[in-house]
């Protein structure tokens, strides 16, 4: 086969393994040239191993890399480099102090002809690089003041600068609102135009069947088929990642509606959210939908004591509840399970049993001094009931996948036995195999008598969790629709303040 002819990247039974763990077990599949193709699977069924093969940081135990038809040993990230194998991830590594330009030739700096930094070619090679992805920020702006979405398009930019012949895109959108998600979209058609092949690794499936050419499922370390996009719907793509059905991601069971939990009457934060009014039923699961921005999450917070309220009353069964501090709020049994579980959910470097117990540790400390049997126990009992796959309580929730930490941060709040949860984000960022079990947990929750606020950006978990659906737009509660009236429409057409949605 002509190097013409053949793939741009071809994957020959490769195989992996880390301490007699199968990452990858006989992978084979192609990349052709100007193409989108998607990698998906759920956490753990081997993506990041065939990234970090193919971008040379770790090598396979058995099998080729096949570049234009040609074998190659792809020793480390600069010989993935001198192939054109360029990936750029989740978090932009940018270097904030830093400008565009320098950012872009960071540690490949253009010299002149005695040995000095050629400022003058560097940064008229950034701009054309900038000017063809139609950005509206240049070479001489500082990184710091750029939002994720223009630190995503550096990341391209970089990659491009460097002749880039096959990015590969590691979750380029999980932190950026739909109108810049089309943005992103438009430059990877743009470089598909160019030529350049891309993956495209994303667990937002309807992201998938949007801008991908064909995709690749793996699960558990192994290809289970690659297919055209347009033979391949969002359920038939779970069914091939998990082995079963896309209903079975929406577990509803149905639960017993009771009294009135929690009422807010014309909550206000100056500037973020206006009279905001709703009640919260026993069992209840409602759903609270909007565009990024819309003040959902703000909401939450305020509920919940993190952020400060200008105006407005909360009650809590039938008594005034002012939420001054989370601390206030856990005592009247509300619990929030935060949207950056990273940041404001985990301690990282501490195990699992610690971070499980950090909510309910005057139970754990009677005397003032801890009882590491009762941890350890409390940990086990979550580990079991929420399915989190680990070696024990004491592996760092650092070591844990995505899917697994959020697990840890639900136990922790659901160890305080509260008899309201707010849940921000609950399944953002982990692949759909955990989306059911968190799923589960929640509807088992709510069949149990809690109370549940979910905060989603996903339409399908909102309309597939929801006993009702509250629609924000711009700071205000525009729209309530029962179960069996909601829509993605309707709730779009709310949430977009099209006319006709409904009040």
């Amino acid at each position: 086969m002509s190097a013409a002819s053949a793939p741009l990247v071809e994957l020959r039974e490769l195989s992996k393994s880390y301490g007699g763990v199968h990452a990858l077990a006989d992978v084979s599949f192609a990349i052709e040239r100007a193409s989108v193709h998607a990698l998906v699977g759920e956490n753990g069924a081997g993506k990041s191993t065939l990234v970090k093969i193919l971008t040379g940081v770790v090598h396979p135990d058995a099998g080729e890399v096949l570049v234009e038809g040609a074998a190659q040993r792809i020793a480390d990230p600069q010989a993935a480099h001198r192939l054109g194998i360029v990936a750029m991830y989740q978090e932009p590594t940018v270097f904030p102090d830093l400008t565009v330009a320098e950012n872009v030739f960071a540690g490949r700096h253009p010299r002149t002809r005695v040995g000095a930094v050629d400022w003058r070619r560097m940064r008229s090679s950034v701009a054309r690089l900038l000017d063809e992805l139609g950005v509206d920020f240049g070479p001489d702006t500082p990184v710091r003041g750029l939002g994720v979405a223009d630190r995503q398009l550096l990341e391209i930019a970089k990659a491009l600068s460097t002749d880039a012949r096959l990015l590969i895109m590691d979750e380029p959108t999980a932190a950026l609102s739909p109108h810049e998600v089309e943005r992103l979209f438009a430059t990877v058609r743009q470089l598909r135009g160019r030529g350049v092949a891309i993956v495209f690794i994303s667990h937002r499936l309807n992201e998938v069947t949007a801008i991908a050419d064909s995709v690749t499922v793996l699960r558990d370390g192994r290809h289970v088929a690659t297919q055209p996009a347009t033979q391949l719907t969002e359920a038939e793509i779970v069914r091939l990642m998990v082995g079963r059905s896309l209903d079975a991601l929406f577990p509803k069971e149905e639960a017993e509606i009771g009294e009135v939990v929690l009422r807010a009457e014309g909550l206000t934060r100056r500037g973020v959210f206006s009279d905001v009014s709703f009640e919260l039923r026993r069992g209840e699961i409602v759903g609270l939908a909007g565009f990024v921005g819309a003040g959902r999450s703000e909401v939450a917070r305020a509920i919940f004591g993190i952020d400060r309220l200008d105006a407005g009353r909360v009650w809590i069964r039938g008594r005034r509840f002012r939420p001054r501090s989370p601390r206030a709020a856990l005592r009247r049994g509300l619990a929030y399970l935060p949207e950056d579980r990273l940041q404001q959910g985990l301690v990282q470097t501490m195990p699992i049993a610690t971070n499980l117990s950090m909510a309910v540790l005057p139970e754990l400390t009677p005397g003032g001094v801890l009882r590491p049997r009762r941890e350890q126990a409390l940990a086990r009992r979550f580990m079991e009931e929420l399915r989190i796959k680990a070696t024990s309580p004491a592996q760092p929730v650092r070591s844990l996948s995505g899917g697994n930490q959020q697990k840890v941060v639900l136990s922790k709040w659901l160890a305080a036995e509260p008899s309201i949860l707010v849940l921000d984000e609950p399944t953002h960022g982990v692949d759909v195999g955990t989306k059911a079990d968190v799923h589960r947990t929640i509807s088992r929750l709510a069949a149990a008598g809690l109370s549940i606020l979910l905060v989603s950006s996903e339409l399908l978990e909102v309309l597939g969790m929801s006993d009702r659906v509250l629609v924000m737009r711009e700071g205000r509660l525009v729209a309530e629709l029962p179960r069996a009236e909601a829509s993605e429409e309707r709730i779009v057409q709310a949430a977009a303040g099209v006319e006709g949605a409904a009040a």
